[in-house]
């Protein structure tokens, strides 16, 4: 009888720890396939598991759907996270990130709202329904969302960015720089706030300050072609054809199918009077603009859109960011 008892303690034992793998193979991040299979057990366990077990199992496997691209299971596991568990603050954002993915912007909203009415000092869901509403164009609602995030967290650099860019959308330029600063401030190795900011110096015709701040996004990140461009254009409205040419060439040799840059180049070598390399550039540009006039008609831009695709992850938090400009 004694031992089997002890069989039975130990058979106990091993199944309590098999299953103890289970939900950390659920929670880790490295291996997306053993989430999915090991968030799977765990939702199957209905009559083991309780509902905020098994619906944070579902998040769980809704994130590592979204990052394997599969939007629409990601979305539904994160409405089944919620019928188990609708005061589940991270389920609404998560499923709010995949309806913006999708285009389905109305619906992120109504999901980050609920977030917020969850859990109003959730920085993250504000900053995302802000990212939401720049989407369809209600820049005002953006900046209002994005600072509430920064009221909650002021140290986020990513919130004053994005408002930083909406600010500059509505003309507001200095508010736009002062924002743009404080991002710099908070985190100097992104090339895209300095990048923005010497935008924005041009449109106030602070040239130099406006060259500077290209230059600093070239020395973190010399493999886009736009920071090239930008600098380029400020160098030309500086007077300084020459390194404007050396820029748009650099510019063009990383990405040789932009037509701005060729268009740019030409615009530099016909105010030095070399007529027969503008028009090449011209020309150049027309066709590559064609090409691309046509592939949007058939549908397909031939450009991916640049920026990072985050999630509001339950656990591991991050928000999205707008893209970085590019200066006419």
């Amino acid at each position: 009888m004694a031992r089997l008892l002890a069989v039975a303690l130990a058979l106990t034992l091993w199944a309590t720890g098999a299953w103890a793998d289970r939900y950390s193979d659920c929670r880790q991040t490295k291996d997306l396939d053993l989430r999915i299979r090991a968030c799977k057990q765990i939702i199957e366990r209905k009559k083991r598991e309780g509902p905020k077990t098994r619906a944070f199992a579902y998040i769980r496997r809704g994130n590592a759907y979204y990052q394997t691209g599969e939007v629409d299971r990601a979305t539904a596991d994160y409405t089944q996270a919620i019928a188990l568990d609708t005061n589940d603050a991270h389920a609404h954002p998560n499923r709010g990130l995949a309806y913006r993915s999708k285009g389905e912007y109305d619906r992120a909203i109504t999901d980050y709202t609920k977030a917020i009415a969850i859990n109003p000092e959730f920085a993250a869901a504000y900053f995302n329904r802000g990212f939401a509403h720049g989407r369809k164009g209600e820049v005002d609602r953006a900046i209002a969302d994005y600072s509430k995030a920064i009221a909650i967290d002021p140290n986020d650099a990513r919130a004053r960015y994005n408002r930083g860019n909406a600010y500059d959308e509505t003309g507001e330029v200095d508010r736009a720089i002062a924002d743009y600063i404080k991002a710099i401030a908070l985190n100097s190795n992104d090339a895209r706030y300095y990048n923005n900011r010497g935008i924005a110096y041009g449109k106030k015709g602070e040239v130099d300050r406006a060259i500077a701040d290209y230059t600093k996004p070239i020395a973190l990140n010399p493999n886009d072609a736009h920071y090239y461009n930008n600098r380029g254009n400020a160098y030309r409205d500086r007077g300084e054809v020459d390194r404007a040419i050396a820029d748009f060439d650099k510019a063009i040799a990383i990405e040789p199918n932009v037509h701005d840059f060729y268009n740019n180049r030409g615009l530099v070598y016909d105010e030095k009077g070399e007529r027969a390399r503008a028009i090449a550039d011209y020309d150049k540009a027309s066709a590559l603009s064609s090409k691309l006039d046509l592939a949007i008609n058939n549908g397909d831009s031939g450009y991916d859109e640049k920026g990072e695709v985050n999630l509001a992850i339950a656990g591991d938090t991050k928000t999205e960011e707008l893209n970085p400009k590019n200066a006419e």
